[in-house]
C-alpha cells in the first residue's frame, strides 16, 4: 500500500522539502533523517535540474550546487535506497517533466517502485497532459500529486476529483521562496473549502510558508503545510553542518501544527 496516506492519518501533517545532493548525497540522507526526527510526516526530495522554473533563487541555487557536484538521477535513486535502510517515512520526488521524460517513463517509475518512492510532483506538467504520466505512475504504485494554483478557479473541481495522494495547493502566485504575510493569496480558505466539497484527498498548502505564525494561519484551512525554501536556506548557510539548524527550525514549525 502507498505510504502517503500515513502522513495524514492522525493529525495535520508537516511536509518538508530539500534538494538531493545539496551539499552532498551523504548529507541529504542525514538531513532527511533530521527532518523526520523533528516531526516531519512526509518528505519531498528535489531531483536537481538545470532549469527549475517554479523555484525561486534559494532552491535554484541548491539545484546548481547539486549539479556542480555532478549529481545524476541515478545517484538520487541510490541515495533514496540508502534512506530506505533507515526509515519508512513517505517520500515524494519533486522534479520537472524533462527529467522524467529523458530517463524514460517506465524506467523512471519502475526505479521509484524499487526504492519505495511513493509519489511525484511535476510542476511543469499541464493538467491536460497528465494522463501520459499518470497512467505509467499507477502501474508502479506511484501517485502523481496534483497542483492547484490560486488562478485555477474554473478547474479546481476537475483537478480535485482526479487527485491522488494529496493535493498541492499553491499559496501564492510566482515562484517558491520565503514570503511575508501580505504576499499570500487571500482566497486559500475558499479554495480549500471548494476542494473538500468534491474529494477526501488531503490538501497540503505550500509556496512561501516559513514561520510558525504562518503555519498556524494556514493549518486552519488545509490538512498539511509544506515548507521548502526555509529548510534549503539553512542547508545553503550551514552546508555539511546543518543537522541541528534543520532540526531546531522544523521542530518549531511542527510544534505550531499541534
Amino acid at each position: 500500500m502507498n505510504r502517503i496516506h500515513q502522513a495524514f492519518k492522525n493529525h495535520k501533517a508537516f511536509i518538508g522539502f530539500l534538494t538531493a545532493g545539496d551539499p552532498t548525497l551523504e548529507k541529504t540522507v542525514d538531513y532527511i533523517l533530521a527532518l523526520e526526527k523533528a516531526g516531519t510526516d512526509l518528505i519531498e526530495i528535489g531531483i536537481p535540474f538545470s532549469d527549475p522554473i517554479a523555484e525561486g533563487p534559494t532552491i535554484q541555487e541548491a539545484n546548481l550546487r547539486a549539479l556542480k557536484n555532478k549529481v545524476t538521477t541515478d545517484d538520487v535513486f541510490k541515495m533514496v535506497k540508502e534512506v530506505r535502510r533507515h526509515t519508512d517515512i513517505p517520500l515524494c520526488f519533486m522534479t520537472y517533466l524533462n527529467v522524467v521524460f529523458h530517463y524514460g517513463y517506465d524506467r523512471f517509475f519502475q526505479k521509484c517502485q524499487e526504492v519505495k518512492v511513493d509519489g511525484i510532483i511535476i510542476p511543469d506538467l499541464p493538467y491536460e497532459e497528465c494522463h501520459e504520466v499518470k497512467d505509467v505512475c499507477e502501474q508502479y504504485g506511484v501517485q502523481l500529486i496534483s497542483m492547484i494554483a490560486p488562478t485555477s478557479q474554473e478547474r479546481i473541481e476537475m483537478i480535485a476529483k482526479e487527485a491522488a495522494g494529496f493535493i498541492y495547493l499553491v499559496s501564492s502566485m510566482g515562484v517558491t521562496g520565503r514570503r511575508d504575510d501580505q504576499s499570500f493569496s487571500q482566497h486559500i480558505d475558499k479554495i480549500c473549502q471548494q476542494i473538500h466539497e468534491v474529494t477526501d484527498v488531503p490538501v497540503a498548502i505550500g509556496f512561501g510558508i516559513n514561520t510558525p505564525s504562518q503555519v498556524q494561519q494556514f493549518k486552519r484551512y488545509g490538512d498539511a503545510i509544506i515548507v521548502g525554501s526555509g529548510i534549503v536556506e539553512l542547508i545553503g548557510q550551514y552546508g555539511q553542518d546543518a543537522d541541528k539548524a534543520i532540526y531546531d527550525y522544523v521542530h518549531l514549525l511542527t510544534e505550531a501544527l499541534l
